[in-house]
């Protein structure tokens, strides 16, 4: 039995990761079209859409779902549909700072699978304002480590308006004003640097430490909100030290 035990928690652990794998290509997908339509389906010319596609690509989302999305969103196939951006605040356990960003073409639909992963998670929706002082407009380029350095990556993008590079273990956050993310991302492709994402995000201008399970109770949040297919994007913030993201991966 303990064999059919462990069998049988691989599965379920392999369906919960597909399910989840599904959902960020579906949502990756929805915002391909959505940038082909706002700035036309010319990759060269439409830097939004470059940018769509190239997560996509990272993300191993097929170059057939990735091409058919450009043509719905830019018109040249039928059966695109009108999304409209919502954005959402309110507040997770412990008082945490919560922006929901929800890109869907049923506005109803949205608002109650947001409010619901709320009052289920210990968090209260907010009303508009009262939460998106603490956020601001940032770009954000992910580089992996391998292959460069801290230097490198500040020294390539120093004159495109690199504001800031965190070490984030594996990887490089790349921070500027989100008016120069094309300008960074380019500056560091001209000099050979892989990165795996480009963003505009809307990021914390301060952050609240939480201990083991406060991270606990804020992710269980995140991960109701991000659930649901209206949701593109969920900031909050919070932070953790190293010893607490140590101790949560060790579970």
């Amino acid at each position: 039995m303990c064999g059919h035990s462990k069998w049988a928690t691989t599965k379920h652990k392999k369906a919960v990761v597909d399910a989840k794998r599904s959902k960020l290509f579906a949502k990756l997908i929805k915002n391909i079209e959505v940038a082909a339509r706002t700035g036309g389906g010319d990759v060269a010319g439409n830097p939004t859409l470059f940018d769509a596609i190239q997560k996509a690509k990272r993300t191993s989302v097929p170059i057939d779902n990735i091409n058919r999305a450009v043509k719905r969103g830019s018109g040249q196939e039928a059966g695109g549909a009108d999304y409209e951006t919502i954005m959402y605040e309110g507040y997770g356990p412990g008082g945490i700072a919560v922006l929901v960003e929800c890109l869907t073409d049923n506005r109803n639909r949205a608002a109650s699978d947001v409010r619901v992963a709320f009052t289920r998670n210990g968090g209260q929706m907010a009303d508009p304002g009262s939460v998106s002082y603490l956020f601001s407009r940032r770009g954000v380029v992910m580089v992996p480590k391998e292959g460069t350095d801290e230097d490198s990556v500040m020294e390539a993008a120093l004159d495109a308006g690199v504001e800031e590079v965190n070490d984030f273990g594996d990887s490089f956050e790349v921070l500027s004003a989100a008016t120069d993310l094309v300008p960074v991302r380019t500056a560091l492709q001209e000099a050979g640097i892989e990165y795996d994402s480009a963003d505009v995000v809307f990021y914390p201008s301060m952050q609240v430490e939480v201990d083991v399970e406060g991270v606990r109770k804020i992710m269980r949040l995140i991960d109701a909100l991000e659930d649901s297919d209206d949701v593109q994007n969920v900031y909050a913030n919070f932070d953790a030290s190293d010893e607490v993201m140590a101790e949560l991966e060790s579970e």
